[in-house]
C-alpha cells in the first residue's frame, strides 16, 4: 500500500479479454505509475488452448488497447520486442515533445480504441462486490485475494 493525498491507496491494474473477463490483475501502491507495471501484467496472461488441444498456453494477445498511463515510451518499447500489436493515445506531453524534436506520431486506431470500455465495464462489474468497491481489507495481498475471488465469479457468471 502507498501514500496517497488522501491517505493510503491502491491501484489494481488489470488486463482482461473481449468478452471482460479479467486474464491478469496486479495491486499496487497508489502513487506507482502504470507503465513499470505492464510488463509483470502481461507476464500474467494466460489462456489455454481451445479444444484442449495440445500445446502451452497463449501469452501474447492479438492486440492491446491501453488508456493514456501506458503511453509511455518503454510500454510501447516493450510491446514492440514482445510483437504485440497496441493502440494506445499519445499524452499531450508527448505531441509537443514530438513537435518540438520531430517525428512521426505513432499509429493510433480511433475505431479500435473504442473498445476499450469493455476494460472499464470489467472493472464495474468487479466493484458491484462490496469488498472490492470499498476496500476493508488492511493488507493488499488479501485484497488481491478478494479481487480474484470475485474474478472467479465472474468468469462462472459468464
Amino acid at each position: 500500500m502507498g501514500r496517497g493525498r488522501g491517505g493510503f491507496s491502491t491501484k489494481l491494474h488489470l488486463a482482461c479479454d473481449a468478452r471482460g473477463r479479467p486474464l491478469s490483475l496486479l495491486v499496487t501502491a497508489g502513487q506507482r505509475n502504470e507503465a513499470p507495471e505492464l510488463g509483470a501484467l502481461l507476464d500474467g496472461i494466460r489462456v489455454a488452448r481451445p479444444d484442449g488441444a495440445p500445446g502451452r498456453p497463449r501469452k501474447r494477445p492479438h492486440r492491446l488497447l491501453a488508456d493514456r498511463g501506458y503511453a509511455h515510451d518503454s510500454c510501447r518499447k516493450l510491446l514492440r520486442r514482445r510483437g504485440i500489436p497496441h493502440v494506445i493515445p499519445e499524452r499531450r506531453d508527448q505531441k509537443e515533445r514530438r513537435k518540438r524534436r520531430g517525428g512521426r506520431p505513432p499509429l493510433f486506431d480511433a475505431e479500435a480504441y473504442r473498445g476499450r470500455n469493455v476494460v472499464e465495464r470489467c472493472v464495474n462489474r468487479l466493484k458491484q462486490w462490496r469488498g472490492v468497491a470499498t476496500r476493508y481489507e488492511k493488507r493488499a495481498c488479501n485484497y488481491r485475494a478478494t479481487v480474484v475471488i470475485v474474478s472467479l465469479m465472474v468468469w462462472l457468471s459468464s
